[in-house]
């Protein structure tokens, strides 16, 4: 699958409400953030505290062109929590962090405008 960066790319084709309830997008806190030694591209690891429900999952996001790690720490941040984990180098990724890309193909993080309790799912 081939992820759309072009802003004026149609929309995908029409899904069903149930498909779209098939994928749980979740808030969760970045409890840690460090550098993503030995990536192809620029990618910070990331601890992210989705609640009592789900609890502590691992990240690696391609975000290091725009966030600090230090800066994400006590952050927000919206991801799938029901994909398969994932190998990112030599690292297990177990949620897929969401993001948009800017007009220089940098990713801008999903994050809520104002604090939700971790573990609200998007609607």
């Amino acid at each position: 699958m081939h992820l759309v960066h072009d802003p004026a790319a149609p929309a995908q084709d029409t899904i069903g409400f149930d498909d779209f309830l098939k994928v749980d997008i979740r808030i969760g806190t970045v409890i840690t953030a460090e550098e993503l030694v030995g990536a192809r591209k620029p990618s910070i690891r990331l601890l992210i505290d989705f609640g009592p429900g789900i609890g502590q999952k691992k990240s690696c996001a391609q975000v290091a062109a725009l966030y600090d790690p230090a800066g994400l720490v006590g952050r927000q941040i919206a991801a799938v929590v029901n994909f398969p984990p994932r190998q990112v180098g030599k690292a297990m990724s177990e949620v897929l962090t969401l993001g948009f890309a800017d007009a220089q193909d940098r990713v801008v993080l999903a994050m809520p405008e104002r604090p939700v309790p971790d573990g609200t799912r998007l609607f």
